[in-house]
């Protein structure tokens, strides 16, 4: 079952046979892995009226736990955005009504951000179709092999992460 990337590393080694292109096979895969992913982590944020980035905010307040509300600095550190980006999507998401910023009571320098019953209830509805879309994806992969997978990508980011 050969693919696009086995043909890409077949012509670099035939051009290229002093190098080993081994590498190509796992990464030049999770690149298109990622592409794909991307776009269908898009559609099924779509679905709920929510862009990934906002679904990124509202995600983040929602695993926190009740009463789901975090600092705007816990945010930007939780989503690996800037505080100005972070200014922006807050603003439009109270827009919404997807959030709510109140005083920090034990901080007046600082507010806290609370998801809103609509918010919460739309950040779980796209949580649950993209679980359902994303365990789709997995339906070819045997429980081993989704543990391997998982495993082995678990290592390769620690990798990453360390150099």
């Amino acid at each position: 079952m050969a693919d696009e990337v086995d043909a890409i590393a077949a012509a670099w080694l035939a051009e290229r046979p002093d190098l080993d292109v081994q590498p190509l096979h796992i990464l030049s895969r999770i690149s298109r892995l990622a592409q794909l992913l991307d776009e269908r982590r898009a559609q099924a944020f779509a679905e709920h009226g929510l862009a990934g980035h906002e679904f990124d905010v509202l995600a983040a307040l929602r695993r926190s736990g009740p009463p789901y509300e975090r600092t705007p600095g816990q945010l930007i550190e939780a989503t690996h955005v800037t505080s100005g980006t972070m200014t922006n999507r807050l603003d439009r998401l109270a827009d919404r009504n997807l959030i709510v910023r109140k005083a920090h009571p034990e901080d007046g320098r600082q507010s806290l951000v609370r998801l809103t019953p609509l918010g919460r209830r739309r950040v779980d509805a796209a949580l649950e179709t993209l679980l359902a879309s994303e365990r789709a994806l997995l339906d070819g992969l045997s429980a081993a092999q989704r543990g391997s997978l998982a495993a082995g990508l678990r290592r390769l980011l620690h990798t990453l992460a360390d150099s």
